[in-house]
Order: C-alpha cells, then sequence, then structure tokens
C-alpha cells in the first residue's frame, strides 16, 4: 500500500474535516456545559425505584429545563442545572416533590462563571501539558522530527473531535476533557509502535528507499492497530447503546477520537515525518 506516495490525498481528507470544523468554532463556537458557563449543582435523594430518566422528564416542565443533567448513584441523584435563585431551587422541589414520594433535599451548591473559566483554562493547560510532554518524551526515545510529527498528529485528532462537536453543537462538560485526554493516549500509543516500526527498519540499513520503507513498516503494524481499534470500540458502542444519558458525551468523544487516533497514527503522522525528513536532507 503507497501511502506515502498518497499522502497528500490523507491530507485533503483531513482537511475536508478540520476546516468546516474551525469555521464552526468560529462561527457558532462551542455548546459548553455547567462545568464550563457556571451552574447550580443539587443533591436528591429519592425512591431509588426511580429512574435519571424519569426525573428529567419531570422537569421538562419547567423554565429552566434546558440543559439539566441527571445523575443517579443508588437512590441519590445530582441534578446539574444553569444557575439557579432559591425561588428556582423550590420549584425544582417542588416538581419533584409533586412528580415522587419520599424526595429529600440533601443539598445545594453553585458553581459561578468565574470557576467555570477557571475550569476552561485548565483544561486548555491540561491538553497543551500533554502535547509537550509527548513532544519530550519522543525525543529523547527517538528524535525531535518523531516527537514534532506525533504532536501534529494529535493536534489533528483534538482539531478533528472540537469542530465536529461544534457542527453538531453536543455539549462539552468535563467528561468531554477526561475522553479527549484518554484519546491523546491512545493515539500517541498506537503512533509510537508505528515509528518504532520505523526505527527498527531504519537500523537494518537495508537497500530501499524511505518511502518503501515507511510504508513496509506501518503495513508491519497495520492488523495490530485496527485490532486494537475494533477491540476498543466494541465495549464503547455497548456503553453507547445501553450506558444510559450521563455518559454518553464522554464515549461519543472517545468513540470519535479512537478512530481519529487510529487514521492519523497510520495517514497522517508518518507522512509528516516524511515530509520534515526530506526537507531536511
Amino acid at each position: 500500500m503507497q501511502i506515502i506516495e498518497k499522502r497528500k490525498i490523507f491530507y485533503i481528507i483531513s482537511l475536508i474535516i478540520i476546516i468546516p470544523g474551525i469555521v464552526s468554532l468560529f462561527v457558532q463556537g462551542l455548546n459548553l456545559g455547567i462545568d464550563f458557563k457556571g451552574g447550580s449543582l443539587l443533591h436528591y435523594k429519592i425512591d431509588a425505584a426511580v429512574s435519571a430518566p424519569d426525573v428529567r422528564h419531570a422537569l421538562t416542565e419547567l423554565d429552566m429545563s434546558k440543559g439539566i443533567e441527571v445523575q443517579k448513584s443508588g437512590d441519590e441523584f445530582y441534578i446539574r442545572t444553569p444557575e439557579l435563585n432559591q425561588e428556582q431551587t423550590q420549584a425544582v422541589t417542588q416538581k419533584l416533590n409533586d412528580s415522587f414520594k419520599n424526595v429529600e433535599l440533601l443539598g445545594a451548591e453553585s458553581v459561578g462563571a468565574t470557576i467555570g473559566k477557571e475550569i476552561t483554562r485548565d483544561a486548555f493547560l491540561s491538553v497543551l501539558i500533554a502535547c509537550v510532554l509527548i513532544l519530550l518524551y519522543i525525543t529523547v526515545r527517538f528524535e525531535f522530527t518523531f516527537g514534532l510529527a506525533a504532536v501534529m498528529a494529535l493536534l489533528h485528532d483534538v482539531m478533528v473531535v472540537l469542530g465536529i462537536f461544534s457542527i453538531f453543537q453536543w455539549e462539552v462538560n468535563s467528561a468531554f476533557i477526561a475522553a479527549i485526554l484518554t484519546v491523546v493516549g491512545y493515539s500517541i500509543n498506537d503512533t509510537i509502535v508505528i515509528f518504532d516500526r520505523i526505527r527498527e527498519n531504519l537500523r537494518m540499513k537495508r537497500r530501499e528507499d524511505r518511502p518503501t520503507l515507511i510504508n513496509r513498516s506501518i503495513m508491519q503494524t497495520m492488523n495490530r492497530s485496527i485490532n486494537t481499534v475494533l477491540t476498543t470500540m466494541l465495549p464503547l458502542i455497548t456503553l453507547m447503546l445501553f450506558g444510559g444519558a450521563s455518559i454518553k458525551i464522554f464515549v461519543l468523544t472517545m468513540l470519535i477520537g479512537f478512530v481519529c487516533g487510529t487514521y492519523s497514527s497510520i495517514f497522517i503522522a508518518s507522512p509528516l515525518w516524511y515530509e520534515m525528513k526530506t526537507r531536511a536532507a
């Protein structure tokens, strides 16, 4: 398979996905959840037979119902809403009392917009620090060009995921950031496997040109890359179907990110390394 020779095709495919996402990020931005914009967290104890969708449905008649997140733990429910005043909190409690039995408010707290900004800053810094540490690690273990190509492939994955979430206006919350960091770890692991095979083949000093060597290295690890992404996607798809609304953003982010990470490891990272080595020669 001539991956290096056809690298411009893969670059174009990536640009077709990334450019609309960048335009969407500038035009409509991200649909930030309560974790970033600030809001209220209400903690209730309700009959264990009640489900999270039941609670969410009961609150749909309230004016503040848009953006409500409900999580269940045993007979306790955590309800995240846009920031509520005391009267609105009482209205939520009253609505739950009208809909269910044995409703008890255990606690209520608010997260202001200032804290939301801090979470946004910390999320950005966490991804940036991860990229810097990855660059340092690969530079020490391999060489700087390998590290730079790997980080560029990671940024490619992050931009694809952010762009898709912006286009479809799916909500971005703290679980999204955790999923992004998981995707970064998965993608870099797959990329390192391919780079390690390229390095081993370079040490053998066979009489073949660089594109042929890189193509052979990628094909030698192709089965491993495909099998890995398939085995990780199966439980994620199961969680997407049966895991409930509270983890759907986390699972959806990882599904998109894992597929994109496998694609970038094979079709983006190695061609980028080839480009840099060719121009430096």
